[in-house]
């Protein structure tokens, strides 16, 4: 659906690339929003979590987890033992539920 979005986005700045050439390098915001689209994950599964970003991607185990941070309009972070945070792209309060059954419950589900 997302990428419906960003074609629909293409299709609109169609109009000013082909009226004024020099605008033509606005169809990079399309094809960078397509990026983003299919390379921020996270993937969780009973060992842990690993988070994929634009330039890479990080495996963390759950015990390296100390707990989760929720600011409103943003994505979760992960607080690691070591004390920095790690973000998890595309989980949100919405979406603890899938979390949780993915970690095998070391997650809590506040909807319970």
């Amino acid at each position: 659906m997302a990428h419906f979005a960003v074609g629909f986005l293409t299709l609109g700045l169609l109009v000013p690339v082909l009226t004024w050439p020099v605008s033509a390098p606005l169809l990079v915001i399309p094809v960078a929003l397509s990026a983003s689209i299919i390379r921020l994950r996270t993937l969780a599964d009973e060992r842990g979590v690993t988070v994929r970003t634009l330039v890479g991607s990080r495996a963390v185990r759950w015990d390296d987890i100390d707990g989760l941070r929720f600011h409103r309009g943003s994505w979760a972070r992960a607080t690691l033992k070591d004390g920095t945070e790690l973000r998890l792209p595309a989980v949100t309060f919405a979406t603890l539920p899938h979390l949780t059954e993915a970690s095998s419950g070391r997650v809590p589900n506040p909807y319970r």
